[in-house]
């Protein structure tokens, strides 16, 4: 028990010769220190909490309405609606203090009023989502009424400064569809996918549905959007994700890559230093809320309510459901290194530690000659196991002694770094290094990676980077956005010998082991790295690497890049399937409050017909590219109405467990839920921070990430538009399964983006623009 004395700031005992009392002055400056840091953290949030609630206005616009009151009242005017005089009424006495109280009195009234008045008019501008429908094509005209809120928003949400959450309290709530609206979008969306007999039977379930449950269901949901922030996440969040009860790894957990066409330095310890100096500047930016809130087009907030939880998270396992655990401040994180786990401080002296004392630390692991106790090296494959049987090995092995404290440790610390002894590599002409490298993000050997952590930051011993990120907390775009805010300064971060830059003002803390007793759950960490080695081994992941054309020759199509894309996967897929699937595209719902995803369906009757014609050969050039155009119009629409609240499947998710809940059954309900997405796609965004000058630094961009199949038989594809000449798509899907192959369907992603191409490019060859004629100076 070495380890519980070493933590104990004091001790006393009583002698014959009276108090004998120990303490540890380091210690006790380590908890004075935390004391201090945690009060003035809440003296920020209460400051921060009274500056949101009253944005867009000014706090200090309050002493000007205060000054205004004052010279009104002794100059012998009245304030609005005699307000000063009727408060003096209820005051003890008309001394000039009181009348001075009274104007503060008055002027807190009428500023209250305005603050509430503007953002309560935010909010209602915020509703009007007619712009996200006005034509981008070029020439086209944006309506009058777009026109006008365009200009009331971008005053209104300009006045002020914002910080992190300050349109919180301005977002709109999720809108509720109607019933009948999201029976004709489901209908419309299956119709590809189903017969004439089938269809006109799920024809017949919906009517069915419409006309009798779901207009119970729907009074009930109509309830709980009333009540409630926003009517899906709580139950996304707990049904989705908490209730699960696979491993972690590859089924939810996703991964992001580095910036693979940059080489800042093959020191690992320097780059890990500097990626933990950045990540923990994200950190404070979040806690000082002066993180700017992602704006779309420079004025339409989205919700910044996933930020919260991206750091001091973990995901704590349970039984039946599992639960999310915040930790409101953490002074350390926990070091993973060949077996071994470290508790490494990075707040010491009244500040965070600066890069180079960071590295110093690093330094001290990688050196360390120390071997890692009997079952500790697998220990991590627990949070890789069905989480019902790590629940139960928690309880039974980790809620007390030293398994307690070190789990606690791991738990409650920023995040997890686990420093890698093998390289990240990538070589064009060897594309097996990709692949490997994200393998090694998303899984690893399925014991180097704390699942359940909010994200483990991952360093090869060559010194590039990557993370495996936990999904529950949040979505990859909050993800995206802080590795790109690291990215973003990161290039900056090194002297010429690849350490980081700057000396060590103090020796740092050592680094210390936590210490386990796991000779009694041997048996249970061996099982788990097996269950954990089965699921890596089935899984077969490929990153594609496409350069021979990106967003700028979609563009040149005039079509969205993103539908492109989708259109390419439908028609890739057919190839490779032989027909067409229900297909799963991510969009998000961060233009309401508390918005998490909806689903986007692009397997359309339109692209269904698009693709048909394809492999017509038939069909002329110009009948494809209208089809084409058509399908890209119709996912568009889709998109919009997904972002819009208007889609079709948190509705339907919500009313399925609505009749959980009342323990009816539903047999349109029961058939939609259990429908299989054989396509699960998403799309990294990027470009959602200032911070990146791709014009200044072209190859400061990430590959993306990726994640593992939704079904068995089906793959998962995630794809980042890199550029204008580049896209990358990360494929997954399982090697158990012999309809499906990541490298014959990566080969007909090429095959059908190189179709698509020399599509367009035979269209424009037949239909050229006319030349425009100049004479005189005058265009004709």
């Amino acid at each position: 028990m070495a380890e519980a004395h070493s933590a104990v700031a004091f001790s006393f005992a009583i002698t014959h010769e009276g108090f004998d009392i120990n303490y540890d002055h380091e210690v006790l400056n380590l908890v004075l220190s935390s004391g201090v840091r945690s009060w003035k953290k809440r003296v920020a949030r209460a400051r921060n909490g009274i500056r949101n609630g009253v944005y867009p206005a000014h706090i200090q616009s309050l002493w000007l309405i205060t000054a205004i009151a004052l010279g009104l009242h002794f100059a012998g005017y009245q304030a609005p609606f005699n307000l000063t005089n009727k408060i003096l009424v209820y005051l003890p006495s008309n001394t000039m203090n009181w009348q001075i109280t009274a104007c503060f009195l008055t002027a807190l009234t009428v500023w209250l009023s305005i603050c509430f008045t503007m953002r309560y008019t935010l909010k209602l501008l915020l509703m009007y989502k007619g712009w996200m429908y006005e034509s981008r094509a070029p020439g086209s005209r944006v309506s009058l009424p777009t026109m006008l809120w365009v200009g009331v928003v971008r005053v209104l949400s300009s006045w002020n400064k914002p910080g992190l959450y300050s349109f919180q309290g301005s977002l709109p709530r999720l809108p509720l569809p109607s019933v009948h609206d999201t029976m004709t979008r489901y209908l419309r969306s299956v119709r590809p996918l189903l017969d004439d007999e089938n269809y006109e039977r799920m024809q017949g379930l919906a009517n069915e549905f419409e006309q009798t449950i779901g207009k119970k269901l729907q009074r009930y949901l109509l309830l709980k959007s009333w009540t409630s922030t926003n009517y899906v996440s709580d139950w996304w969040e707990e049904y989705v994700y908490l209730r699960g009860r696979s491993p972690l790894c590859v089924n939810s957990n996703f991964y992001g890559t580095d910036a693979i066409f940059m080489n800042l330095t093959n020191v690992q310890s320097a780059r890990a230093a500097n990626v933990i100096s950045l990540l923990l500047n994200f950190r404070r930016l979040i806690e000082h809320q002066e993180l700017q809130p992602i704006m779309v087009q420079g004025m339409i907030p989205l919700c910044s309510w996933q930020y919260e939880r991206t750091f001091n998270t973990v995901r704590v396992p349970g039984l039946e459901t599992d639960r999310i655990v915040h930790y409101r401040d953490s002074n350390h994180i926990v070091v993973l290194h060949k077996g071994c786990y470290y508790k490494m401080l990075i707040y010491y002296k009244g500040r965070i530690l600066r890069p180079c004392e960071l590295q110093v630390q690093i330094k001290e692991i990688l050196e360390s000659k120390a071997t890692p106790l009997e079952g500790e090296e697998q220990l991590a494959a627990l949070t890789a196991w069905n989480r019902s049987k790590w629940a139960e090995a928690r309880n039974t092995f980790f809620s007390y002694g030293p398994n307690h404290i070190a789990l606690r440790t791991i738990e409650s610390a920023a995040f997890v770094l686990s420093l890698d002894d093998e390289p990240f590599e990538f070589d064009l002409k060897r594309p097996e290094l990709l692949d490997s490298f994200g393998k090694k993000l998303l899984h690893g050997n399925g014991y180097n990676r704390w699942f359940d952590k909010c994200f483990t930051v991952c360093v090869g011993n060559n010194g590039r980077v990557g993370f495996n990120a936990e999904h529950t907390w949040a979505d990859a775009p909050v993800m995206g956005h802080l590795w790109e805010y690291i990215f973003g300064d990161d290039i900056e971060g090194y002297d010429e010998t690849g350490n980081t830059k700057g000396i060590p003002e103090f020796t740092p803390p050592t680094p210390t082991r936590l210490h386990w007793d796991l000779k009694p759950c041997l048996p249970q960490i061996e099982e788990a790295t097996i269950c954990a080695t089965k699921l890596i081994n089935e899984l077969d992941l490929r990153i594609l690497v496409h350069q021979e054309y990106g967003k700028g020759f979609m563009k040149k199509c005039r079509l969205s890049p993103d539908a492109f894309i989708q259109m390419a996967l439908q028609l890739a897929y057919y190839r490779d399937a032989g027909r067409f699937s229900l297909t799963y595209e991510a969009s998000m719902t961060r233009l309401f409050r508390e918005g998490r995803t909806e689903t986007v369906r692009p397997c359309t009757i339109e692209s269904s017909a698009w693709v048909k014609a394809m492999e017509n050969p038939n069909t002329t050039n110009d009948e494809r590219v209208e089809l084409l155009k058509k399908a890209c119009d119709r996912h568009q629409l889709g998109y919009q109405d997904a972002m819009c609240g208007k889609g079709i499947d948190r509705h339907l998710f919500c009313l399925y467990v609505v009749s959980k809940y009342l323990e009816v059954d539903s047999p349109f309900l029961n058939e939609v839920l259990s429908e299989p997405w054989r396509l699960s796609t998403s799309q990294t965004p990027h470009g959602q921070t200032p911070k990146m000058d791709l014009k200044k630094h072209p190859n400061c961009i990430s590959a993306g990430g990726g994640f593992g199949p939704v079904a068995d038989d089906g793959y998962g594809v995630s794809y980042i538009i890199a550029g204008e000449n580049l896209i990358f798509f990360h494929i997954s899907a399982k090697n158990t399964c012999p309809q499906t192959d990541v490298h014959r369907f990566s080969k007909n992603i090429c095959q059908a983006l190189a179709d698509i191409r020399s599509m367009f490019e035979q269209h424009m060859k037949d239909h050229p623009k006319p030349a425009k004629s100049i004479t005189n100076g005058v265009s004709k």
